[in-house]
């Protein structure tokens, strides 16, 4: 095994399987090593800043914009981050965590949230995904350790069956009202700092959030989003989901499985 391996099997066990269909969300200890984390980091934040368009000092954005600078299908633009968004031992940890044959990308992006950048409001992913079933799934993978008064995501356990949220994007409207009603019903909010090489894996409909970052240093964290190498399309049900199908699923009609060459087959093989 090198010291940038990123292919070999991580072993999961059937209670951490079970554990994540229970929660909707998972976090593992010593998935990448700090060599790996390194070299691909290296190449993943360049690029960050280099296609980065956001210049308007953090005072001055919207909610949305002070939570993180975002670069998204990084993949396309560097061998060094194809390499690692196609690394089959994330792809293999997603697949047995949504118990299916296999799982293709959705797509990528970087999350770096600056000194001083502001929360990252409630949400679910899924929101923005017109996707036919509840089998995706984000690795968030910070690029070093993520202290509390960094920023870590948060999640709220078991709530992926909640429906109420589901219609709001990342706003202070979706931070008021999802916080308020997880509250409500007694959600558990799991939050807690990553150390170097610790990884976590959510379910599209796992609300979560994360804190300011009041540290002096960026978290940067790469995400890369899978689902089932069989989901199929559906209709759009908001003009985010159209925007989301027009750019990473290039010509599929709903009905259809979204099998394009921006959605490769990053592993098959896991037991459906």
């Amino acid at each position: 095994m090198t010291t940038v391996d990123i292919d070999s099997p991580y072993r999961i066990t059937p209670s951490q399987i079970e554990q994540f269909e229970r929660d909707g969300f998972i976090k593992l200890k010593d998935v990448l090593s700090p060599s790996a984390l390194k070299h691909y980091g290296d190449e993943i934040t360049r690029l960050t800043i280099a296609l980065n368009t956001q210049n308007a000092p953090l005072e001055e954005r919207s909610t949305y914009d002070k939570a993180f600078l975002q670069v998204m299908n990084l993949w396309e633009h560097s061998a060094i981050v194809k390499e690692f968004v196609m690394g089959r031992r994330l792809g293999r940890i997603a697949a047995e965590l949504l118990q299916v044959r296999g799982v293709r990308l959705y797509h990528d992006q970087s999350l770096y949230k600056e000194p001083g950048g502001g929360i990252t409001p409630a949400h679910a992913d899924q929101y923005y995904w017109p996707l036919a079933s509840d089998r995706a799934i984000t690795a968030w993978v910070p690029l070093q350790a993520v202290p509390a008064d960094m920023g870590p995501l948060g999640f709220y356990a078991r709530s992926q069956s909640v429906e109420f949220g589901r219609d709001l994007g990342i706003s202070d409207e979706s931070e008021e009202k999802i916080s308020a009603n997880m509250a409500r019903h007694g959600f558990e909010f799991a939050c807690g700092a990553f150390d170097l090489g610790e990884i976590s894996f959510h379910l599209g409909w796992t609300f979560h959030k994360a804190r300011a970052n009041v540290s002096r240093t960026p978290r940067a964290v790469m995400t890369v989003i899978y689902m089932d190498a069989d989901m199929r399309l559906t209709q759009a049900l908001s003009a985010a989901q159209a925007h989301d199908r027009d750019q990473w699923c290039p010509g599929v009609q709903p009905g259809e499985v979204i099998a394009t060459p921006r959605n490769p087959v990053v592993f098959e093989g896991a037991a459906g």
